[in-house]
C-alpha cells in the first residue's frame, strides 16, 4: 500500500437464526478458523470479532449469537448482544440457511425486527448447494419483497462457493478512514477466551447429543513458561451431577479425549506448546452469575 492510498475501515455485523452458518462464513472470509463451529444450536454465545485486512481495506467482522425467541436469562443476554452489534455497523449481513424446510418462516421474525429498526441489510442465502434452484428462487423473491435488502448473495460458507463475490462487495462498502487495528491482528479476543472457546467446541463435538446446552468453560489460569509453552487451567461448569459424569467418562476417558483434542487445537492456533488442565464442577446456577457475563463481554 502506497502512502497516498486512502485507507478504508468499517464493521460488518453477521446476523441470522441459529445454525445459519455465521461462524463458518466468518472463518471462510478470514481464511483462518476463529469462531468455533458445531452442529448444535447456539454454539456461538459471545460476540466474536474477526479482522480482515486486504490492501487498503480493513474490516471488523462481527460473528454474533443466533437470533431466536429467548427464554433464559443467558439466552436473552445473547440475543441482546447480537442486536447491539448493529450499533456502529457499516454493513449488515442477514444469513439464511436455505437447506431447512422453511427458512423463510424461521427468519421472518428477524426480517420484521430489522424493518422495525429501519435497518437495511445484505441478504446472504447460505448452503445453496443443498437445495434445488426451483425452490431457492421463490424463497429469495419472498425475502426480497421486504424491501430491506440492497443485494442478495447465494453462497456455501462451508465450501466457499460465492464467498469471494460477497467479500468483494463488503470491501467496497467500507468507508474511508484509518485502520483501528494492526495489520496482522486477527481478533480482539484474548488467548484465554479463545482457549476456553476451543475447549467448549470439543465438549459440543464429542458430547453433542448427550450434553445439554447448560455447560460452559471458564478460563482459570494462563501462565507462560520460560520455554515458550503455556500452562492453561480451565473449569468446565455443568448444571447437574449426571452431566459431570458424562464429561468425565468412564475412568476419566472422555475428559482426556476432550483435553487432547483441545490442546492440539490451541497449539495450532497460538503457535506454541500448550499444557492443558481441565476440572469439572457442578453449579446449577452458573447461568445466573454476573462473573460469567462480565468475563465474556455480556451485559
Amino acid at each position: 500500500m502506497t502512502q497516498d492510498t486512502k485507507t478504508r475501515f468499517g464493521f460488518v455485523a453477521l446476523l441470522g437464526a441459529p445454525n445459519a452458518g455465521k461462524s463458518t462464513l466468518l472463518n471462510q472470509l478470514l481464511g483462518e478458523k476463529l469462531s468455533i463451529v458445531t452442529r448444535k444450536a447456539q454454539t456461538t454465545r459471545i460476540r466474536v470479532l474477526g479482522l480482515l485486512t486486504e490492501e487498503n481495506v480493513q474490516m471488523g467482522l462481527l460473528d454474533t449469537p443466533g437470533l431466536f425467541k429467548p427464554k433464559t436469562r443467558l439466552e436473552k443476554t445473547m440475543v441482546q448482544s447480537a442486536w447491539e452489534s448493529l450499533e456502529g455497523a457499516d454493513a449488515v449481513l442477514l444469513l439464511v440457511d436455505v437447506s431447512v424446510r422453511q427458512p423463510d418462516v424461521k427468519s421472518q421474525d428477524i426480517v420484521e425486527a430489522l424493518a422495525q429498526r429501519g435497518q437495511k441489510a445484505t441478504l446472504v442465502l447460505n448452503k445453496v448447494d443443498k437445495i434445488k434452484a426451483e425452490k431457492l428462487l421463490p424463497l429469495a423473491e419472498n425475502l426480497q419483497a421486504s424491501g430491506l435488502f440492497d443485494k442478495i448473495f447465494m453462497i456455501s460458507a462451508l465450501t466457499g462457493d460465492g464467498v469471494d463475490d460477497l467479500k468483494k462487495h463488503l470491501l467496497e462498502a467500507m468507508p474511508e478512514g484509518p485502520w483501528a487495528y494492526p495489520e496482522d491482528q486477527l481478533t480482539d479476543l484474548s488467548e484465554r477466551l479463545l482457549a476456553a472457546e476451543i475447549t467448549r467446541e470439543q465438549l459440543l463435538l464429542q458430547l453433542h447429543d448427550e450434553l445439554p446446552y447448560g455447560a460452559t468453560v471458564f478460563p482459570e489460569n494462563w501462565e507462560t513458561r520460560q520455554d515458550g509453552s503455556v500452562m492453561v487451567r480451565q473449569m468446565i461448569l455443568v448444571a447437574h451431577v449426571r452431566h459431570r459424569a458424562m464429561v468425565l467418562g468412564k475412568k476419566g476417558s472422555r475428559i482426556k479425549e476432550i483435553g487432547v483434542a483441545a490442546r492440539a487445537e490451541m497449539a495450532a492456533q497460538f503457535g506454541h506448546p500448550v499444557h492443558l488442565f481441565l476440572d469439572v464442577k457442578v453449579d446449577e446456577k452458573w447461568q445466573e452469575k454476573q462473573e460469567y457475563y462480565r468475563l465474556f463481554g455480556l451485559s
